[in-house]
């Protein structure tokens, strides 16, 4: 019988050496071993940090469930604003706002007119339209930017940075909401529509909006 339990007690011995517990890890997978070690990582801090714990083992548990979920989800709100900033980029890029000669050919005066007759009728979205291309043609007579029909709203932030910054910049935020508008199917609602018709008549200033009256 003692023999039976010094053998027993040797297998254990063997079992506990280096070698062997490679091998047991290394069974269990590589995920379970990182699992592992990562809550008596856990476990070791918050002994640390409150040596009177008695259930660290267990509360290190819910603790790293609680990081992998909050990772996860700034790993998927980072990929969310990154497709979404891609796609505008692209957008900028590709869309052209001026489709047709004739839409060309018309003023910046005309293209208020317009938007304000729209906007008396609450179709938002083709008044929001209008209220971007008269700001385009306004800096066309600016000359601060050439409006051509075979250009996108890139070309025109591209020329317009070379007159000005501040400028440049406001009309890229306005051209991706025009642009969710006009290429993107969304329907402008009023509240959406306000803020962006006031850069828009900030940025045409007294002259715009008298030439309307």
């Amino acid at each position: 019988m003692l023999n039976a339990n010094k053998a027993r007690d040797d297998l254990g011995e063997i079992l506990q050496k280096k070698e062997y517990q490679v091998y047991y890890d290394h069974s269990k997978g590589v995920i379970a071993t990182w699992w592992e070690k990562a809550k008596e990582w856990i476990a070791s801090q918050l002994e640390k940090l409150f040596p009177s714990i008695n259930s660290a083992s267990s509360a290190s548990s819910a603790i790293l469930i609680t990081i992998i979920v909050i990772v996860i989800l700034l790993l998927a709100f980072a990929a969310f604003i990154l497709i979404r900033n891609t796609r505008r980029n692209q957008l900028t890029r590709n869309q052209k706002p001026l489709q047709s000669l004739k839409e060309r050919n018309w003023t910046y005066v005309r293209y208020l007119e317009e938007s304000e007759k729209l906007e008396s009728l609450d179709d938002y979205t083709e008044s929001t339209r209008h209220l971007f291309l008269a700001m385009l043609l306004y800096y066309h007579d600016k000359e601060w930017l050439e409006a051509r029909i075979w250009k996108t709203n890139w070309d025109y932030y591209d020329e317009l940075r070379k007159v000005s910054q501040q400028n440049a910049e406001e009309f890229y935020e306005l051209a991706h909401f025009f642009e969710d508008a006009a290429y993107g199917e969304r329907k402008v609602s009023p509240e959406e529509y306000r803020p962006f018709r006031t850069k828009i008549r900030d940025i045409l200033g007294s002259r715009g909006m008298e030439s309307i009256q």
